[in-house]
């Protein structure tokens, strides 16, 4: 039935009372703190000073790469823990992780809640084996419920890894730890590094595709760039 002490009971709609409506936009304008650092270190270092604070039980996440949270025995060990993390999601091989499967395991227990205090990444990682859960996935789901996210500084500069971990900072507040490192970060962020290897490879195809007449016009002018670093 309906309440007594709520606008519902007199059979108006909540939503309709001005005074909810702006406490409700409000609400949404509450912006996260995306906190930067140079190293996966110094977060560890952050998250211990968080717990001295009153702010020790803030809703918070870890953003890492999978370098440092993937547990699962074959990826883990794997220098190409990216590539075949996606291949397992996919399922290409007809295998699947039965960590990310499990991720729902660590969001929800209480040690991770805001009741509890701050926590970093061995600890989400040492809790994840404990569980057969993912961490790296489990700290992007509870990115959406944090107050505070703690990342290295690429998460927040680079363009690609934004996207990749839906990071959106418009209204957010971002606060640089040892902001004088953000120059080097930038140039790296848009920066590629390529081997000799790969570039006598990369020529030797397109030799292969003018030698067929296969849109000479726009593979002469990569070709002579190719030779010109070699």
């Amino acid at each position: 039935g309906p309440c007594t002490e709520c606008s519902c009971s007199s059979g108006k709609e909540a939503d309709k009372d001005p005074s909810h409506t702006k406490k409700k936009e409000n609400e949404d304008c509450v912006p996260k703190i995306f906190f930067g650092t140079r190293t996966h270190k110094q977060i560890a270092q952050i998250s211990r000073e968080l717990k001295r604070t009153a702010y020790s039980s803030v809703p918070m996440t870890i953003l890492s790469s999978r370098d440092y949270t993937c547990i699962h025995p074959v990826v883990s060990n794997s220098s190409n823990r990216n590539e075949m993390c996606v291949e397992l999601l996919e399922g290409k091989h007809g295998k699947s992780c039965s960590y990310y499967h499990g991720v729902h395991k660590l969001t929800e227990h209480h040690t991770l809640q805001p009741v509890c205090q701050a926590w970093d990444i061995e600890d989400l990682v040492s809790l994840g084996r404990k569980l057969r859960a993912c961490p790296y996935f489990a700290a992007r789901e509870l990115m959406v419920g944090a107050d505070i996210v703690f990342c290295p500084y690429n998460y927040l500069l680079d363009p690609q890894i934004r996207d990749s971990m839906d990071i959106n900072l418009k209204g957010q507040v971002v606060i640089l730890d040892e902001a004088h490192n953000i120059e080097d970060c930038a140039r790296e962020s848009v920066s590629y590094g390529v081997t000799e290897s790969q570039l006598r490879a990369a020529r030797e195809e397109l030799d292969l595709m003018i030698n067929n007449s296969i849109r000479q016009k726009h593979h002469e002018p990569l070709r002579a760039v190719c030779c010109s670093l070699i």
